[in-house]
């Protein structure tokens, strides 16, 4: 490709991305022109020789990627990909990243995964990808690396905070198989709901599990609580339809960007899947973009709790734009995010309602205290039970909530809040 064919190819390349303000702009043409001779120079002095395909490629990205950590130009091979993982499966490690400080930041790792079992943890900083450092690549170049064929082995060197040295973790690649959705019952009265990411399924299976355990608990069921830790998002209509899921009317989020097309606005529709009993919605510095949507617009509608840490943060909205010219595409940040009660998500994250960070519980035992029933010739209840009993008609549940407690302290205060909502609702009644 000669200088002269080039920058009359880059002149119709490029300007179609620019804005049509400076479509005529005398210095657009220069800085244009600039770029052609770059080109021109590397195709003829580099020490290697270099393709087109690839330079061009590599400068469509390297100025997508240069307006923020999301925006990024996928080849034909990352777009195909792309779409295999909104459908739930695709090959990797299985975590969320972005780019941050010249390095890969863990935003998630999905449950179940190659790296979720390994112990990679939200807020990680990936340095090292087999030896090789991260500084220097784009993220797009740092997730090529780290996919490979399932079954083979790759070595991340991490940085975490509080800890002295980097971490050295090999990890085996998998086809990863999303779930999305996992629920099931805590206790006899609460259903327990775990998103993982929001996928094409993702609100269909929420509704359908959400009904069965609703059903099968009957007359004690008191509420859901709804887990979102650790979820990197996803798809923005299933974040809509999740949060509406819960709704009966209202705003769910609005966008808004330069493009009069960016600016929309999103609203429930009449049902409720559980005829507003209570939610508690658990967050922390993992959920992230369609997590905090939910968790946003059920907070700002005063229909559930917000209990954890504050979230990722996480508030603009991707366009993938094809291209047909390469058969691949571009992702482009077009506009951002707002709650119903027009807060902008970007940079900011949602705060909980209570904050509860996640903790190791011991128990401290101390001397036994004497109660009334100790004493000497204490009266008698006359309840109809042997003395020492609990008097309350009910199973004792302690031995049950103290292993929620040992196992996720987070979702143990969860459940407590919820049930003690449902108590003071029904003494209302």
């Amino acid at each position: 490709m000669n200088k002269k064919y080039f920058q009359l190819f880059s002149v119709v390349v490029l300007l179609s991305l620019a804005a049509p303000v400076h479509a005529s702009s005398k210095e657009t043409i220069k800085l244009l022109d600039l770029f052609g001779d770059v080109f021109d120079k590397v195709k003829r002095d580099y020490v290697e020789e270099v393709d087109d395909k690839e330079l061009v490629e590599s400068a469509i990205n390297g100025m997508l990627s240069s307006l923020d950590p999301h925006s990024s130009y996928l080849n034909e091979k990352d777009f195909d990909e792309m779409r295999i993982q909104t459908r739930g499966e695709f090959g990797g490690l299985g975590i969320e990243v972005t780019m941050e400080n010249g390095l890969v930041k863990v935003v998630s790792p999905i449950d179940d995964t190659p790296a979720y079992r390994a112990g990679l943890q939200s807020g990680d900083y990936i340095s090292r990808i087999d030896g090789e450092a991260v500084m220097g690549t784009t993220l797009s170049e740092a997730v090529d690396k780290m996919r490979g064929k399932p079954g083979t082995e790759i070595e991340l060197t991490v940085l975490r905070e509080g800890e002295n040295e980097p971490l050295t973790f090999n990890i085996e690649r998998d086809i990863i198989k999303i779930k999305s959705v996992r629920a099931r019952k805590e206790g006899d009265d609460v259903v327990y709901v775990r998103i993982t990411s929001f996928s094409e399924q993702t609100s269909d299976s929420l509704k359908r599990e959400v009904r069965k355990l609703k059903k099968e608990l009957g007359g004690k069921f008191k509420g859901v609580v709804l887990d979102l830790r650790n979820n990197p998002g996803g798809l923005l209509d299933q974040a809509i339809e999740v949060s509406d899921a819960f709704l009966e009317r209202g705003e769910i989020v609005s966008t808004g960007g330069r493009v009069p097309d960016s600016n929309k606005r999103f609203n429930a529709s009449r049902g409720d899947v559980i005829d507003g009993k209570p939610v508690v919605v658990l967050i922390n510095g993992g959920s992230a973009s369609a997590s905090e949507i939910v968790a946003g617009a059920l907070q700002d509608h005063k229909r559930a709790i917000i209990i954890g840490t504050k979230s990722f943060g996480k508030g603009s909205v991707q366009t993938v734009i094809p291209l047909s010219a390469s058969k691949g595409a571009m992702r482009l940040t077009t506009s951002r995010y707002f709650t119903p009660a027009g807060r902008s998500i970007q940079a900011e994250g949602i705060e909980p309602d209570i904050e509860i960070e996640q903790a190791k519980l011991e128990e401290i035992k101390g001397r036994k205290v004497a109660s009334e029933a100790s004493l000497r010739k204490h009266l008698k209840n006359n309840n109809g039970k042997k003395d020492g009993g609990k008097g309350t008609g009910e199973d004792n549940k302690d031995g049950e909530e103290s292993s929620v407690y040992e196992k996720d302290y987070q979702l143990g205060r969860a459940l407590d809040l919820l049930r003690g909502i449902h108590i003071f609702s029904e003494s209302k009644m």
